[in-house]
């Protein structure tokens, strides 16, 4: 039995100058944490006597599970940092932490002004599989808020249910987080899985925000209206890490979070020809003073992955010695569950080719009337070493369902335009790069990848959708044609899409066709695989894995209330059972 008074004091170095933002250190296995079976209340967290939030502005958070550790991040106010002053860290198998698991020391010098005052420990390898632990820090004194973190099963251990929220496209300008309120205090959540958008990099972009709350606005340091650079990105962090709820969410529960655009700049690419960013709106490719130039835009990529790395919880490669953003940084990454799920985390922004039909701001990167690169096989999504890390991960993996993290739409999102004819609605999605999605579709099923369930992010909608290799071929019963299932979770804040269309069509007969189309029953009826499709509502989704079956629930909560106490409506439930191709639809009467 360990010895649960024993106390593991760590002096903690810097993993190596190509590392600087994680702090890793050895120690002896750390002491046992009581596993879900032997604490099934999940104790209340604790209240500090002292503010917490006078040293520790932006609480704390963990991320990226294993079976032996989590990441934990937390922030010094930058008017209290002392660099002669460590900080001090505490993990306990009790909220009241009388029974420490581990103890830890860093230097001031760790967390200056160089990593923006952030501060990233990997407990990996420290810590008991499949357990819960409480943890804290503390600096000149004064103890953070309590975090509860969660590590995973390891691999083959047997598990019954594993059960992520999923949030994605959180816009602060644009409403209140009053959904991660119910993120927060819901018990049965294993882990939280964001799938994008974290922050937006603009703040006053008439297409996506017409700011209707004083409160929530935002003045950059640049005081252009979108991130220009480094110090205007870690402002946006810091600013979204302010809000409460967040901040109560990131305490209770273990993320594993992923990029989409916003996180540097709106339909971003890569743009091969000169090998640098492709930011199709910002200033530096539209504002003749900024000249287009190649290097600015190379930086500003590397200044958002930067403020990204100090600010979220994961566990990612980072080499600081690079200046090219292929090389800087890597966030594409799997994460296992027992026997139960295998989850892969892409990145679809930093290595994709840019549209495929154009930069144009409407009519070609969403709908691409008279384009006829689709089926490019030279577009991609991924990357040729991203494409070939996710098949080889998932054809490696036992477990009985293989998840995957996954920016925008995958299925097919067609309008109809009579006569039978068809038209991708957004190109800016996995439509505009079909040749590499029927690879992946192909690929998938040679491998024998059974029980996929791609989650989905970015169009700010509610989706559920059968995943096919020919969405042509409408007949149910080719089972060789069903590949898996998809579930879209929507916006919590950002605008809806509707009222995306509304300020981007370039002309009132173009908005009102596209409003049309794009309803619930037009979407249903041009696109038969779509079981559910809403995009008028906000909030988030839950979903569950069970060894017979995965559930996912789709919840709305009003994102122009600043409050805990408003109501939470279960708007859809949908089952895919493991032995059978196709989802069916459950009641939500109690949920």
């Amino acid at each position: 039995m360990p010895d649960y008074n024993r106390r593991q004091f760590l002096s903690l170095m810097a993993a190596g100058t190509a590392t600087p933002f994680l702090l890793t250190f050895s120690a002896d296995k750390a002491l046992a944490g009581l596993s879900r079976a032997a604490y099934p209340d999940k104790a209340p967290l604790p209240l500090n006597r002292t503010d917490p939030s006078a040293v520790f502005d932006l609480s704390v958070a963990s991320g990226d599970p294993t079976a032996s550790g989590v990441m934990l991040w937390t922030h010094i106010r930058s008017e209290q940092y002392d660099p002669n002053e460590s900080l001090t860290f505490q993990v306990a198998v009790d909220p009241g932490f009388t029974l420490l698991a581990l103890e830890g020391k860093v230097r001031g010098e760790q967390f200056g002004a160089d990593r923006d005052h952030t501060v990233r420990l990997d407990l990996d390898g420290q810590l008991n599989a499949d357990s819960y632990y409480y943890y804290r820090f503390q600096y000149r004194g004064v103890f953070s808020r309590t975090g509860r973190c969660r590590t995973a099963a390891a691999v083959g251990q047997s598990v019954d249910s594993v059960k992520f929220a999923l949030l994605t496209c959180q816009d602060y300008t644009n409403g209140y987080y009053g959904a991660l309120n119910y993120v927060a205090d819901d018990n049965s959540i294993d882990y939280v899985a964001h799938l994008g958008d974290f922050i937006y990099e603009s703040v006053g972009d008439p297409r996506y925000q017409d700011l209707p709350f004083e409160d929530r606005r935002i003045e950059l340091p640049s005081g252009f209206p979108v991130a220009m650079n480094l110090e205007d990105y870690r402002f946006l962090h810091r600013t979204y890490r302010s809000d409460p709820f967040l901040q109560k969410a990131m305490e209770n529960h273990t993320w594993i979070i992923t990029t989409d655009d916003h996180e540097t700049c709106n339909d971003c690419y890569w743009d091969y020809e000169q090998d640098t960013l492709g930011c199709p709106d910002h200033p530096y490719s539209t504002d003749p003073q900024f000249n287009n130039d190649a290097d600015l835009k190379r930086q500003l990529k590397l200044d958002s992955q930067r403020a990204w790395a100090e600010y979220i919880p994961a566990r990612i490669d980072i080499d600081e010695g690079r200046t090219h953003p292929h090389l800087y940084s890597r966030i594409y990454r799997q994460f296992r569950f027992g026997d139960l799920v295998n989850l892969n985390m892409l990145d679809t922004r930093t290595y994709r080719t840019p549209h495929p039909c154009g930069e144009d701001a409407f009519l070609g990167r969403y709908v691409p009337f008279g384009c006829g690169n689709l089926n490019n096989p030279e577009q991609s999504m991924m990357g040729e070493t991203q494409r070939e890390w996710l098949i080889n991960t998932m054809a490696a993996s036992t477990a009985r369902w293989n998840m995957l993290g996954n920016q925008t739409y995958m299925g097919r999102l067609g309008i109809d335009l009579g006569e039978k004819a068809k038209l991708p609605f957004n190109v800016d999605a996995w439509d505009g790069y079909d040749a590499e999605r029927i690879w992946l579709m192909n690929e998938v099923q040679s491998n024998s990848i059974e029980n996929l369930v791609v989650v989905t992010g970015d169009l700010h909608t509610y989706m559920a959708s059968q995943v096919k290799k020919n969405y042509a071929d409408l007949n149910p019963f080719n089972f060789s044609n069903q590949v898996g299932v998809e579930f879209m979770t929507p916006s919590l804040t950002s605008a809806g899409l509707f009222d995306v269309l509304l300020a981007q069509a370039p002309d009132d007969e173009v908005r009102d066709f596209l409003l049309n189309a794009t309803s619930e029953g037009a979407v249903r009826l041009t696109n038969p695989h779509i079981r559910m499709f809403n995009s008028k509502d906000h909030g988030y989704s839950t979903i569950e894995y069970t060894d017979g079956y995965c559930e996912w629930i789709a919840y709305k909560v009003n994102k122009n209330l600043n409050s805990s106490e408003q109501e939470r409506k279960a708007l859809a439930r949908y089952r895919k059972y493991e032995a059978w191709p196709w989802m069916t639809q459950k009641s939500v009467q109690g949920y």
